[in-house]
């Protein structure tokens, strides 16, 4: 029996034998190691307003081309993208060279105004080879790299891509070991990961209020505390669930504890905007 490849990209350390998908669908063994099977596979594509990321203090009124692959390291419920995220590859895609893609945002940034490559829809950093190879030339143009991440990455792949990073939103979808575990995810991984994009670029997070995982008032005050002691001018993306995916029966978080929860975010926070409300 041959030896299983590990996967060093999360915290997960998926053991995986020749042929077989990690946890995040995205990465497969080859030949004895573990690489990105979505490398170049591009699912969506769209010029958004950059505040659609959300990053609201970064560029603001500019447009930036967004694009995503397949694949994710978490198990969310609620996710409002699993058609692409948790969909292990099974669907349409077009092949982009990092070289075709920088080129893509060329001609957009002449035409259209765009400012650069957005790495959003599922989570980029589980196939971070193609992103750290169209940043680069993302860089050389002259352009701006965001990504739109769940933060789930061990430091040394943050590492490679922070030179070529412009921006980051990162999702802090609980701020709990509890509600991290009942997303597949690693809090303490996560916040590693925060205090790390802090030290090198623009960073915003974005939580989003699931009624029954994250929407205590206590549990708010202590995330914001939390950011405060990192950079008090961060600025903390509210954002209002609706049924999605596994979660089609729960009710919108209520708009009223969305509006409290923000108020006890700006005892400690300087820029906290409520989203979907």
């Amino acid at each position: 029996m041959s030896e299983k490849a590990v996967c060093p990209v999360c915290f997960h350390h998926c053991e995986l034998a020749e042929g077989q998908r990690g946890l995040c669908g995205a990465r497969t063994a080859r030949d004895g190691r573990v690489v990105s099977e979505n490398y170049g596979k591009i699912t969506s594509l769209a010029l958004d307003p950059i505040e659609k990321k959300p990053l609201y203090l970064f560029h603001p009124g500019s447009r930036i081309l967004s694009v995503g692959s397949y694949g994710c390291n978490l198990k969310c419920s609620f996710c409002q993208n699993h058609e692409i995220s948790q969909s292990g590859g099974e669907l349409f895609y077009r092949q982009y060279s990092p070289e075709e893609l920088t080129g893509l945002a060329k001609e957009l940034a002449k035409s259209e105004g765009n400012i650069g490559i957005a790495f959003t829809y599922n989570e980029p950093l589980v196939g971070y080879e193609y992103v750290l190879e169209t940043a680069k030339r993302v860089k050389e143009a002259g352009l701006y790299t965001v990504l739109v991440t769940n933060g789930t990455a061990e430091e040394w792949v943050l590492e490679k891509l922070i030179p070529y990073v412009d921006a980051m939103n990162i999702d802090l979808k609980a701020f709990t070991e509890k509600g991290y575990e009942s997303l597949q995810g690693n809090f303490q991984s996560v916040k590693n990961r925060i205090k790390q994009a802090e030290e090198h670029c623009h960073v915003e997070l974005t939580s989003l209020i699931v009624p029954g995982l994250n929407d205590a008032m206590e549990e708010m005050e202590r995330e914001a505390a939390w950011i405060a002691s990192l950079n008090p001018e961060t600025p903390l993306h509210i954002t209002r669930f609706f049924p999605r995916y596994q979660k089609m029966d729960a009710q919108p978080t209520d708009i009223r504890r969305m509006e409290a929860l923000k108020k006890v975010a700006e005892r400690h926070l300087q820029h906290v905007f409520l989203g979907n409300v």
